[in-house]
């Protein structure tokens, strides 16, 4: 664990539409191709609910409501992009304001520090959400925990 430098604050959303479907982010980044829960990363002086309400409008240009907290890592986990990070993940229910039909769900490009990566967002039913299709463990813990939560 000395390789280990600093921590990495990720904030995640659980948004579930009236057909008992997850949203999911499909995406892109060089070569590494991920799937994974909305949300993102912790910028200094943000608080963690903050920072979720503004990736959800910066990437889905939709409005939330950050509800009940859902799971927060509770074990070690190594960053899966920088080697020297120990990575948090904070996930909560979120519920939106706006039109859930407004969420772009065709592909597209993003600019992230200079380079281009691809997103794509997507609606799973629960009852077909396996670990499987997402990418990181931390991601596979909370689709078992939405399984036995929604089954």
């Amino acid at each position: 664990m000395n390789s280990i430098h600093r921590f990495t604050v990720r904030v995640y959303g659980l948004l579930v539409n009236n057909n008992n479907e997850i949203l999911l982010s499909k995406e892109k980044i060089g070569a590494f191709h991920f799937t994974k829960f909305p949300g993102g990363g912790l910028e200094f002086g943000e608080g963690i609910k903050d920072c979720l309400v503004r990736e959800f409008k910066e990437e889905m240009n939709i409005d939330i409501v950050v509800e009940d907290h859902f799971y927060t890592t509770d074990f070690f986990q190594k960053s899966a992009f920088r080697e020297s990070d120990q990575l948090l993940a904070i996930y909560y229910k979120v519920t939106s304001l706006d039109q859930l039909s407004a969420i772009r769900l065709d592909e597209f490009d993003i600019e992230n520090n200079g380079r281009i990566e691809q997103q794509q967002f997507v609606w799973v039913p629960i009852h077909q959400l396996t670990t499987e299709i997402v990418t990181f463990p931390i991601d596979k813990l909370v689709v078992n925990m939405l399984i036995a939560t929604y089954n």
